[in-house]
């Protein structure tokens, strides 16, 4: 039997900051859509061909969205507020403690990114090289950080239009931003669903490592590390 072992993974400031920032941004999607009830404009289409409109009646209805507006902009000005601090904290802890090292991607990270998706699609059957975090996860992770930065420029833009109006006219207008602000909720709706998904495929000592900071360690190759 191999033998076992348990090993730090995440450290304390993190986990703490995964598990506050998940139900805050959670929450300040369904607010937004509250929010995006009043108009919501965009659709995939052309002229007056619609294919497919962000969102139809029926999603309001469901999830009680609908004439909510003032409720949705309260608290989704306040979830903002601690969005914001929790970012700022994680991003200054990584910072910090130099656990940016183990983030941040490198010249490696896209080539293993590719590896990493054609294991998890079955198209490859070697797993790629492991190390803390794959060149997928880096990528992802990073990249969660600058739609998180992203997502409040674009709303500050477009919630104080007046005393913002410079940082509208540097995201190319109200409009722009409005855009870029909804652009950015949808992309975190496709990394909570590939992010879910990918903690499953992983494995519950996986999710562990994320609750408690420790993960099992066996003396054969590490599984692929997907989350």
């Amino acid at each position: 039997m191999p033998m076992k072992s348990l090993e730090p993974k995440h450290p304390r400031a993190v986990r703490w900051t995964h598990w506050i920032n998940f139900p805050i941004l959670f929450g300040m999607i369904y607010t937004g859509l509250m929010i995006y009830w009043a108009n919501d404009p965009y659709r995939i289409g052309w002229g007056n061909v619609t294919l497919f409109h962000f969102f139809p009646g029926w999603v309001y209805s469901l999830f009680g969205l609908s004439h909510k507006l003032s409720m949705g902009m309260a608290w989704h000005f306040f979830l903002a507020w601690i969005f914001a601090i929790n970012g700022f904290l994680y991003v200054t802890y990584t910072i910090v403690s130099g656990e940016w090292r183990y983030l941040v991607p490198d010249r490696n990270s896209f080539r293993e990114a590719i590896q990493v998706t054609l294991h998890d699609l079955g198209l490859r059957k070697e797993c790629p090289p492991q190390g803390r975090f794959n060149g997928a996860q880096k990528i992802a992770y990073s990249g969660i950080v600058v739609m998180g930065f992203g997502s409040l420029v674009t709303g500050l833009a477009i919630y104080k239009v007046v005393q913002f109006s410079w940082l509208a006219n540097l995201l190319g207008g109200y409009q722009a931003a409005r855009l870029e602000h909804f652009l950015l909720t949808m992309a975190y709706l496709m990394f909570f669903l590939v992010h879910v998904s990918q903690v499953i495929l992983a494995g519950w000592n996986n999710f562990r490592a994320m609750v408690t900071g420790y993960e099992i360690r066996t003396g054969e190759a590490h599984a692929a590390r997907r989350t």
